[in-house]
């Protein structure tokens, strides 16, 4: 009881993207992901102390393929799971042999509320010799408040291995602050939309500041994501931000570009 209108055209967004989808699921058995890194700095120091790893997909044909096209279909088509289990092992198997730096690793929704999570962490850690404390998952607020109890159960026993767990994108959520005293976490990361306006908007300041007392007081780091410019950088020492990352120090490099600029 209704009429459709043909679009000529409207078809193939719908064949780009199964293709795409296809491509995905053989882009792990023949090795087409790699790991950018980028450089998370001490403020103080201005010393690299970790590394954030970054997936990335060389698609054959395509090129390079952003993360913002691919990750939102992996997340849709479970596959987030096995290519963030890639991701994972190997961002541990290259940080082992720098020992003392932080390795950042993100951990998808889907990811985070698999049974088997824990067990897969531990068992990475030991098949590539990395240091727990060396580790740091990364957690959207989101994630968390899908079934906060079973999360906070979950990052406890995370804890328990001695890896460190970071909330990322913080202040973009709907997470109460009622909340935050309850998660077992280690790191505050400031999302780079608060940064990007620090030094233009009065708004976005403020919220920085709070967060980073507010961080402070509960005897968390901060870190600020998406760092620029000089400006940005001034306002968040003079605040007392722990650390940052952004193009004003460096943007993402496969792994041995990365510890060079390092100089580890």
């Amino acid at each position: 009881n209704d009429y459709r209108r043909y679009i000529p055209g409207i078809g193939g967004i719908g064949d780009d993207r199964l293709a795409l989808e296809t491509s995905l699921r053989h882009a792990l058995v023949q090795e087409q992901f790699q790991l950018y890194y980028q450089h998370q700095v001490d403020i103080a120091s201005r010393r690299v102390v970790g590394l954030e790893a970054l997936v990335r997909w060389h698609h054959p044909t395509q090129g390079m393929i952003p993360p913002d096209r691919f990750i939102p279909l992996a997340e849709k088509t479970g596959l987030i799971v096995p290519i963030g289990e890639w991701v994972l092992r190997e961002a541990c198997r290259q940080g082992a042999s720098l020992p003392g730096v932080r390795m950042a690793v993100n951990l998808s929704a889907r990811q985070f509320r698999q049974k088997n999570l824990v067990a897969v962490i531990r068992q990475v850690l030991s098949e590539t010799g990395m240091a727990p404390a060396d580790l740091e998952l990364e957690i959207t607020e989101g994630t968390l408040m899908d079934d906060v109890g079973s999360a906070i159960e979950t990052m406890k026993q995370l804890m328990e291995l001695g890896v460190n767990i970071s909330l990322d994108d913080f202040g973009t959520g709907y997470s109460s602050l009622s909340y935050l005293k309850r998660f077992p976490i280690d790191t505050l990361k400031i999302d780079k939309s608060f940064i990007t306006e620090v030094t233009t908007d009065a708004g976005s300041e403020v919220i920085v500041n709070t967060i980073i007392a507010m961080a402070h007081s509960l005897g968390l780091k901060v870190i600020a994501e998406g760092v620029e410019t000089d400006e940005q950088l001034a306002i968040l020492r003079e605040r007392g931000c722990d650390q940052v990352q952004g193009y004003l120090f460096a943007k993402p490099l496969p792994y041995q570009e990365a510890i060079e600029a390092a100089h580890f």
